[in-house]
């Protein structure tokens, strides 16, 4: 396992762009993000990156499981320092932002009720 954390609590906002054919994406951060950017955040307990993201990797979010199709420039760097990384479930080839891991459904589509604190987000 490259990454396993539980997610401890969200912003009133995290939810804003989840589920939108346009955007489709969560942002992430460790849970002690400043507020103005935990507003918008799924906030999570520290943990560590053990190995890079890349793709082809599996990710679990609360039981549902994606392949890794990209992975920004910065995706890695702000995963490993900050907990950071905007996790956009339209997948592709090609990373939208430099921060981005860009996901494919291998189950149902993630919604905001999977999003509760207790459950995970695995990287393998």
């Amino acid at each position: 396992m490259k990454y396993s954390a539980k997610i401890t609590g969200n912003g009133p906002d995290a939810f804003a762009f989840l589920g939108d054919p346009d955007t489709n994406f969560i942002i992430i951060f460790n849970d002690d993000a400043p507020p103005a950017l935990a507003e918008l955040c799924v906030l999570h307990e520290t943990a560590e990156l053990k190995a890079d993201v890349e793709v082809g990797d599996t990710v679990v979010i609360a039981e549902k499981v994606f392949t890794v199709s990209a992975v920004g420039s910065e995706a890695n760097a702000t995963l490993r320092g900050l907990g950071h990384a905007t996790l956009d479930f339209k997948g592709g080839p090609e990373p939208e932002r430099p921060g981005c891991i860009m996901l494919e459904a291998d189950s149902a589509g993630l919604v905001a009720a999977d999003l509760v604190a207790g459950a995970t987000i695995e990287i393998y």
